[in-house]
């Protein structure tokens, strides 16, 4: 199994703090965001290599935290330069995601998870879970506002928790269970990527994928333990800051 890290991101709501340093680098209670990820995703058995895509600006500080990590971990990293070195030539998080299955020829399970993600429990149950489906499975969260699920995806499932509904950012949440950046896309469904950017649709916002895949084939959903957090300015950074440390 292979976990691609999207890390592209100029994330210019938090100027200055990421004009010299990449959002998931930015440290929550005393280490990166993107360690929250790593030592979450590391209990799920069969990862043998990690893929971090990022941008021309941040490759050599992905590149030194990736040799860093290695140093305690049991798989191997590729830190991955996606080219683009500001937002207007960047190729978005689903043009990011071809790219690295076209470049380093993925032919595998896959995770896709977002470099900013901060979980609070291990995620192993989430990779058993993967496997015993063997279909595409979206991580999904209850925000608890329906306020707070308008800047995100929101989902409905049927009892057999498959989606039957994906609206991205609806202006009228039908509720607060959202689609989180954590997917798991099998082997067999990865060519379905390039049709999706074949057919014009949107490269950024990668659950705008999830929307166009779940008409076309089953995709489950998997409820995130614990605590996750979402880090789009400094105030929810210092929320998260805040949180985190009582955890």
């Amino acid at each position: 199994m292979k976990v691609l890290i999207l890390a592209a991101g100029y994330a210019t709501r938090l100027y200055p703090l990421t004009l010299t340093q990449p959002k998931p680098l930015l440290p929550v209670v005393g280490k990166p965001m993107i360690d929250y990820v790593m030592d979450n995703l590391a209990p799920i058995p069969g990862i043998d290599r990690v893929y971090v895509v990022t941008n021309a600006k941040f490759a050599g500080h992905f590149q030194k935290w990736a040799d860093d990590y290695a140093t305690r971990a049991p798989f191997a990293f590729t830190v991955i330069n996606a080219g683009s070195t500001d937002d207007s030539n960047k190729l978005g998080a689903i043009g990011d995601l071809n790219l690295v299955l076209k470049q380093e020829k993925v032919d595998d399970d896959l995770i896709v998870v977002a470099g900013d993600n901060l979980f609070s429990e291990k995620l192993g149950a989430f990779g058993e879970f993967c496997r015993a489906k063997n279909a595409p499975v979206l991580g999904v969260y209850d925000v608890g506002s329906l306020e707070a699920a308008k800047k995100y995806g929101v989902v409905a499932v049927n009892r057999d928790g498959v989606i039957s509904d994906f609206k991205e950012k609806p202006a009228q949440p039908a509720s607060t269970m959202i689609g989180i950046a954590l997917y798991y896309y099998p082997r067999a469904t990865l060519p379905l990527v390039a049709q999706y950017l074949a057919e014009g649709n949107n490269p950024d916002q990668p659950g705008r994928l999830i929307q166009w895949l779940y008409p076309r084939t089953p995709v489950f959903t998997w409820s995130v333990p614990g605590i996750w957090y979402d880090i789009g300015s400094k105030e929810t950074l210092e929320e998260a800051n805040r949180i985190f440390a009582r955890k």
